[in-house]
């Protein structure tokens, strides 16, 4: 998945996935906090990936682990318009307002409040170069 898209949210929560990503979700996909203050969004295929980096760890730090990052993550089914829900509290924690930004990774999707991403990329770029990233990431 590849792409920076910009999208609003309509009065009810709900974002139109970009076509190009959509294809690649599913109908239905999984959508969790991220790291930092955005949203990771996951194909069926790649939430079970996702899940199983959780295999093998004992139950008390699995449970530590998974409890809060499971309990707000949902499962969001795409609808006949292409668009998702997303949920209050996912967009609380990412701090989304009307506008995204939904950028494809391999692997997953990110959405983004669109200012925020736009400081953060803004931040980035400020700092490295596009040589340096190539060079960081061994290309």
């Amino acid at each position: 998945m590849t792409g920076k898209f910009e999208h609003g949210i309509d009065a009810k929560g709900r974002l139109t996935v970009p076509s190009q990503l959509r294809r690649e979700l599913g109908d239905v996909c999984y959508v969790v906090r991220g790291p930092k203050e955005y949203l990771n969004v996951y194909s069926a295929e790649g939430w079970e990936k996702f899940c199983s980096r959780f295999e093998g760890q004992t139950q008390s730090r699995a449970g530590e682990l998974m409890r809060f990052l499971f309990a707000n993550a949902a499962t969001c089914e795409i609808d006949g318009q292409g668009r998702i829900l997303l949920p209050n509290e996912l967009r609380e924690y990412a701090g989304i307002g009307k506008n995204v930004t939904v950028v494809g990774l391999p692997g997953r999707v990110e959405i983004w409040d669109s200012e925020r991403y736009h400081e953060a990329e803004t931040a980035y770029f400020d700092k490295k170069t596009m040589a340096e990233i190539y060079e960081e990431l061994g290309l």
